[in-house]
C-alpha cells in the first residue's frame, strides 16, 4: 500500500499485478524479479525491488530519472 501510494503522491501512473489473482508463484516472482516477498517493483522493465527502494530512489532524487529513462 505504501509503495502505491508514493507513486499515486507523485502522479506517477502504475500496473499492479495480484500474483494471487495471476497464479504466479513466489518462486516464480523469485526468478521474475529477483526477490520474493511483494511488492516487487519494475520499472521500463527494470525490477528495483520492494516499497524500501523505491522509497531511496525517490529520496535521492534518482526516481524520476529511472521513470524518464534518464
Amino acid at each position: 500500500m505504501a509503495a502505491k501510494n508514493l507513486l499515486k503522491e507523485l502522479n506517477l501512473e502504475f500496473e499492479e499485478i495480484n500474483i494471487e489473482k495471476e497464479n504466479i508463484s513466489r518462486e516464480k516472482l523469485l526468478d521474475m524479479a529477483g526477490g520474493y516477498t511483494v511488492p516487487q517493483i519494475c520499472i521500463n522493465e527494470q525490477f528495483i525491488g520492494g516499497y524500501s527502494e523505491l522509497q531511496e530512489l525517490h529520496q535521492n532524487n534518482k526516481l524520476m530519472s529511472l521513470v524518464n529513462n534518464e
